[in-house]
């Protein structure tokens, strides 16, 4: 009985650190920019989705929470804060569709199984990553109006980086896949 209840609080405090430094590394790819076209890449969605395949839903939720959390109490985690604001004023601006797609992203990509198919395994990244966008656009469209080209400027620029990381995500599935052992 003794070692059932150390294991439990083993893995409860694994299970916190993954949690919390996954929010640090997320906080990390939302600043690391780098060049590409037509805007510059940050490496946010493949942290979200990475996390999904390699710790399972409850973590990758858990890690996208906290993460939001953080953000929203004012803490410069977003990617263009502080200088374009911090806390719940930055949170509800223009990117929080995307941010709350952040959850639901992490969440489907969890489904990614060790045994899918490289197709089957890009088709669900591909499902995940367009839940970003959708709630994305959603929220920008509500904000800003409808009558702006919001696909062409909520989603577009951002194609082409999104396809380069599903590839690379969809190589290393089966790798990040084998995390789930130490949770």
């Amino acid at each position: 009985m003794e070692l059932i209840k150390q294991n439990t609080q083993s893995q409860i405090i694994k299970s916190l650190l993954i949690i919390f430094l996954g929010s640090i590394i997320l906080a990390i790819s939302a600043k690391v920019k780098i060049p590409f076209y037509p805007v510059p890449m940050t490496m946010q969605t493949f942290v979200v989705l990475f996390l999904g395949i390699g710790f399972g839903y409850k973590i990758a939720l858990a890690t996208v929470g906290l993460y939001l959390l953080e953000g929203i109490i004012g803490l410069p985690v977003f990617s263009n804060s502080p200088e374009r604001g911090i806390g719940l004023i930055y949170f509800t601006g223009p990117t929080m569709g995307y941010l709350i797609g952040f959850l639901s992203a992490c969440f489907l990509a969890s489904f990614v199984k060790i045994d899918d198919k490289y197709f089957l395994v890009f088709f669900k990244l591909v499902l995940s990553v367009s839940t970003i966008y959708i709630f994305g656009i959603l929220w920008l469209g509500t904000l800003i109006g409808w009558d702006k080209p919001i696909f062409e400027l909520g989603v577009m620029p951002f194609l082409l980086a999104e396809f380069l990381k599903l590839i690379i995500l969809t190589i290393l599935a089966k790798k990040i896949f084998k995390l789930r052992k130490f949770i």
